[in-house]
């Protein structure tokens, strides 16, 4: 629909500038001006979180945003954040995150006072590197946090959002997506294996069925792009109708709880 596109090769920083005609930059632009609430994309990761914040901006307090994954498990879902945003990360920034990441869990998801974790190497306070140490230090300063989350804990844990930086995120996310799929063609290969496993595997396939909807990426959407002045969804790059669709649900969720608003006032409030 546009003379421009955005390809994998390009450069995120210099999108704005060397494909000012394609959608999303001209999608970006129209959220920009008003003339849209929401951008939804299934495009180039770095060129939608570049242009977003370059076009954007940030909200006000935030020093960087960052990209809360939804994970359905158990009744209520857990968030995961940050899946990619910044592999780089400072302690600041993943305090932020937690708070950023906290606001959306409570107002989107509508689960308030969710408890925060924060994903590292051991329980106690000094494992982990610098940053987690750090890290940790700061966010016994919020009232919610739980403290560390050992990898083996993340599903079971109380905490209902988790902390990272972007690369650990990144990492987990999209090892979480592999590990479904993978567990789901052993699942179906070890069945046909016995006529008594056929038989079994009759009578649990609604079972199958449910656990296999529940945990396709495809039935929660996108990922929200925490902390720039507008509302920017990230999906995925193999994303179907149905993905997009459940996408631009999530989008009207965030506008219809005001998550702008709402992240505003907490990162006041936190400053204070």
């Amino acid at each position: 629909h546009t003379k421009d596109t955005v390809s994998i090769k390009d450069k995120s920083s210099t999108v704005i500038k060397k494909r000012p005609n394609s959608s999303l930059v001209k999608g970006i632009q129209l959220l920009k001006e008003n003339k849209v609430d929401a951008f939804v994309s299934a495009g180039h990761t770095g060129a939608i979180m570049s242009a977003s914040l370059l076009l954007l901006g940030r909200i006000k307090g935030i020093k960087r945003p960052a990209l809360a994954a939804y994970l359905p498990i158990g009744k209520r879902g857990k968030v995961l954040c940050d899946v990619g945003a910044n592999p780089d990360a400072k302690p600041e920034h993943l305090l932020q995150s937690s708070i950023m990441a906290s606001n959306y869990y409570s107002y989107v998801e509508n689960f308030p006072n969710p408890k925060i974790g924060l994903i590292n190497i051991g329980s106690e306070p000094n494992k982990g590197s610098e940053l987690y140490q750090e890290t940790y230090k700061l966010l016994t300063k919020t009232p919610k946090f739980i403290g560390n989350i050992e990898g083996r804990n993340i599903l079971t844990s109380e905490a209902d959002v988790l902390i990272c930086d972007g690369f650990v995120g990144n990492t987990l996310l999209k090892f979480a997506e592999s590990w479904v799929g993978t567990f789901t063609d052993e699942i179906k290969s070890r069945m046909d294996e016995k006529i008594s496993f056929q038989v079994g595997s009759k009578l649990m396939k609604p079972i199958f069925k449910d656990l296999q909807k529940r945990y396709d990426y495809e039935e929660h959407g996108g990922t929200p792009l925490l902390g720039v002045n507008g509302i920017s969804i990230v999906c995925h790059g193999s994303s179907g109708p149905k993905s997009i669709m459940n996408s631009i649900f999530l989008a009207q969720r965030c506008i219809k709880n005001d998550l702008l608003k709402s992240t505003q006032e907490n990162i006041s409030n936190y400053s204070k």
